[in-house]
């Protein structure tokens, strides 16, 4: 297939960039380089997008990464979607004149999907990513956790995915909760799934990836995209190597 984009991802806490195990603020790793330096760091091996994620504003509300953003889009030419902390359409919009392409949506695409639908009209299915954390739970079904992954949504990832799609969506980012943080390889059953039922999304691969095999496994599923994040942090392998995929 083409049109396959792989996510370098800069997850940021306190200004350092970290990864948190499974959502985890717990179980924080912090690694070297500021969040500029390694979004530079990445432009400079190739990449043409960035996943920036503002891990403060997304336990707190408030976007607080807009001035990294504009260094970011001043500095280098990757186009980046972030988010972390969107509670509303100001908060969209601050964000996309900040430097962003895209927006990511998290909680509140599963806590208010009405406004996130309404965002998608005004601002285009371009300019937003919904993003959306699942668990299978006993019975095989996809569910949404909320509130730090505490409680679960009403609905289930499927009857979301598909009011996005009716409404528009074109991006969405999926991860398994399971699998996030944790090298374990992503779940490429999710992944198919998801193309079979709603083949008119690019779905964006998320948590796990620890090889460029996943990063194959994922474009062979037929995902739009991948999103990497502690395994080119850790060197398990190079950015070259991910794009040349």
């Amino acid at each position: 297939m083409t049109g396959f984009t792989v996510y370098p991802a800069i997850d940021v806490r306190d200004g350092r960039v970290v990864r948190l195990a499974q959502g985890d603020y717990a179980r924080e790793t912090r690694y070297e380089g500021t969040p500029l330096e390694v979004a530079m760091r990445y432009a400079a091996q190739g990449a043409q997008w960035l996943h920036l994620v503002d891990l403060d504003a997304a336990r707190a509300g408030g976007y607080t990464l807009a001035p990294l953003l504009g260094e970011i889009a001043r500095t280098t030419p990757l186009k980046v979607q972030t988010g972390g902390g969107v509670r509303g359409r100001n908060d969209v919009a601050r964000i996309l004149d900040a430097g962003a392409e895209r927006v990511v949506i998290g909680s509140l695409s599963v806590r208010d999907p009405d406004a996130v639908v309404a965002w998608l009209a005004e601002f285009g299915s371009e300019r937003i990513t919904v993003a959306l954390d699942t668990r299978r739970d006993d019975d095989g079904t996809w569910r949404l956790p909320v509130h730090g992954w505490t409680e679960t949504a009403s609905g289930t990832l499927d009857d979301f995915a598909l009011r996005y799609a009716d409404a528009g969506l074109r991006h969405l980012l999926c991860t398994d909760i399971a699998r996030d943080g944790m090298l374990s390889g992503p779940n490429l059953d999710l992944y198919a799934h998801l193309r079979t039922t709603l083949p008119g999304l690019a779905v964006q691969a998320s948590g796990g990836v620890s090889a460029v095999a996943d990063v194959i496994g994922a474009r062979e599923t037929g995902c739009a995209g991948i999103v990497l994040g502690r395994a080119l942090l850790e060197g398990r392998f190079a950015l070259p190597e991910a794009l040349a995929c």
